[in-house]
């Protein structure tokens, strides 16, 4: 019987000890950034964005779902967006 009453307060302590890391969280809120590096995620994300269009573009092209003149027409605004961002992320950096 004590057997019993010692293991489960092990397994009680055990299980106190783990979780009190995720009890004890930072008192920072991890949404609160400041305006560069809220200005640095949106020029990510904007990177990110005209890329993976970029991609996507390239993939219809050469299957055939677009044509050589709508290509053309699609693939500069996006190269010129995605060398924008990370020429704006290049500023950045060297400006750190």
């Amino acid at each position: 019987m004590t057997a019993l009453i010692l293991g489960g307060l092990l397994a009680a302590v055990v299980v106190v000890l783990v979780a009190l890391p995720f009890f004890l969280g930072r008192d920072e809120d991890v949404d609160a950034f400041g305006a560069p590096e809220e200005r640095r995620l949106a020029l990510i994300d904007e990177r990110d964005r005209a890329l993976a269009a970029l991609k996507e573009l390239e993939l219809d092209h050469r299957a055939g779902k677009i044509d050589n003149q709508d290509y053309r027409a699609l693939v500069g605004p996006l190269r010129r967006a995605a060398a924008e961002a990370l020429q704006a992320l290049d500023a950045d950096k060297a400006q750190e």
